[in-house]
């Protein structure tokens, strides 16, 4: 018998056979896909018996993490847990020595913050644990500002460790969570580079000033503030260290009547507060940004170093080194970059989110 169709019909229909067509399909079905296996939902953890929570769980993780990363020294201080570039937002975990600050800052979190503070006390054993939601971001998801105690009673001053600098913290009062961590490694840095004379600016509690003072000959330390200027001082003392003059001025005022003295200095540290707060005052922030910082290169001596930062997550880091540059060639100063840094490594940020790099340090060389 003939293999050849029989028709032009016939022919057509062995030809889709022979190509894998839906004719051959419906003739050679292909076996059923295996049924998935349903497999039971992980049980993420828990801080008692009855409870399974996904947040509690990845704090522990972090926590944990951050720990075995030594990040934290049993009498230094560092970030816990970083908020959203942790994976947990609106949460902030910091650990001063024995002791450790939260905040809550959305209501997924705050409707947790006890877990929160078990779980702490169960993984760290801190002496205390100090709630600091008194922020005016949380008023943006209609939370109520509040602070106290969670765990234990008010530590008071509480002494903790930057590289051999003593510093204390006031957990329930100071600024922030009770220092600013996020400068510590360019505060430590700094201090490597620094020499000869010295000026920090914006000094607030001295925390720059301490760090430079171990290098340099003499540092002067400048606040608008005289309770700043007052715990610089204690600090000083703290430390022995008899090279630092804390001085209440204005930072823009002092550094234009310096310039215009002929004062200079081998090493300068700039660590403004937020001069851009919102977009709308992004001019007016990169104005005050290119002032301090062509004073700064009319004080700075040959070979001298700057240190100079922006918190200002409005202004991003082309901006800010734009600025930098226009004012050092107002200054008639060619710099050097000698690092380009952030927030410290306990201050992760995310890919792509650029609100998370908000901290921008150079450290700069004028020849």
């Amino acid at each position: 018998m003939s293999d050849r169709p029989h028709s032009p019909k016939e022919a057509r229909r062995l030809e889709r056979l022979k190509h894998g067509s839906r004719a051959a399909r419906d003739v050679r079905p292909r076996p059923p896909a295996p049924r998935r296996v349903q497999r039971p939902q992980p049980v993420l953890g828990s801080v008692a018996a009855s409870t399974s929570d996904e947040p509690a769980v990845v704090l522990s993780k972090r926590a944990v993490d951050r720990l075995a990363e030594g990040h934290v020294e049993r009498r230094g201080a560092a970030r816990l847990v970083h908020g959203e570039a942790d994976l947990l937002p609106g949460l902030i975990v910091d650990r001063y020595a024995d002791c450790l600050t939260l905040q809550t800052l959305i209501e997924a979190t705050d409707a947790r913050r006890n877990l929160f503070a078990d779980l702490l006390q169960r993984l760290l054993a801190p002496r205390a644990i100090v709630e600091r939601n008194d922020v005016r971001v949380r008023a943006h998801e209609g939370l109520e500002q509040r602070k106290g105690m969670l765990r234990g009673v008010d530590p008071g001053p509480v002494e903790f460790l930057e590289g051999e600098v003593k510093l204390v913290a006031d957990l329930l009062s100071g600024q922030k969570t009770g220092a600013f961590l996020d400068q510590a490694e360019n505060r430590l840095e700094a201090g490597r580079y620094a020499h000869g004379r010295a000026l920090d600016c914006f000094t607030y509690g001295g925390a720059f000033a301490l760090q430079l003072a171990r290098r340099a000959a003499q540092v002067i330390a400048v606040d608008v503030s005289e309770q700043a200027a007052a715990q610089g001082r204690e600090a000083a003392a703290r430390n022995g260290a008899h090279n630092v003059e804390f001085k209440v001025a204005n930072a823009f005022d002092l550094l234009r009547a310096e310039s215009e003295a002929g004062e200079r200095y081998d090493t300068i540290v700039l660590d403004p507060p937020a001069f851009a707060k919102t977009k709308a005052s992004i001019d007016a922030a990169l104005r005050g940004y290119k002032e301090i910082n062509l004073r700064a290169f009319h004080l700075l001596s040959p070979g001298g170093v700057l240190v100079t930062n922006s918190c200002s997550f409005h202004v991003d880091e082309a901006m800010f080194e734009r600025t930098v540059l226009q004012a050092a060639s107002d200054a008639g100063r060619s710099v050097q970059v000698i690092e380009r840094r952030g927030a410290a490594k306990d201050h992760p940020t995310l890919l792509g989110v650029p609100e998370t790099r908000y901290l921008k340090c150079l450290i700069l060389r004028a020849p």
